[in-house]
């Protein structure tokens, strides 16, 4: 699996012009699922994105995580992410779980994030969602499990 966390002062996706899924300071998390994923790196990756310092603390550093500020948490759906890009023009897909088998390793996700933070909102699977945000930084992040 793989994420880009950004570190947001709100963040927000619409579908349909309806907001599904809204937050304010916290960590906006698009997520990409690959076709080797499992139950478990899901769980580590939720893992990584709760506990990633990127909060400051009183001296203005870097030493905080969500859950220490207690932050919302907003997990969008983005197969985008596991394109390979290294050559041409277009990217290719290869390495991206099929929709059925990415759909069912979403809603894990979002099952075990439930279970895991009480602030945590989501985008939704295969929707053409608008999400809005604004970036406190810039602070982002790619993580891969």
């Amino acid at each position: 699996m793989i994420t880009i966390i950004q570190r947001v002062t709100h963040a927000s996706v619409t579908v349909n012009h309806q907001k599904i899924g809204e937050i304010e300071q916290g960590i906006l998390a698009l997520v990409a699922v690959e076709k080797n994923d499992t139950p478990a790196m899901a769980e580590r990756l939720l893992e990584r994105i709760l506990n990633y310092r990127i909060f400051a603390d009183s001296d203005d550093k870097m030493n905080l995580s969500v859950r220490d500020i207690q932050g919302g948490l907003l997990l969008v759906p983005q197969f985008t992410l596991a394109a390979n890009t290294d050559k041409g023009n277009r990217p290719s897909f290869t390495s991206a779980a099929p929709p059925e088998f990415g759909r069912e390793m979403f809603f894990y996700l979002q099952q075990h994030a439930l279970k895991t933070y009480p602030s945590v909102h989501f985008g939704e699977f295969g929707a053409d969602m608008k999400v809005a945000l604004l970036n406190d930084g810039p602070v982002t992040f790619t993580l891969k499990v």
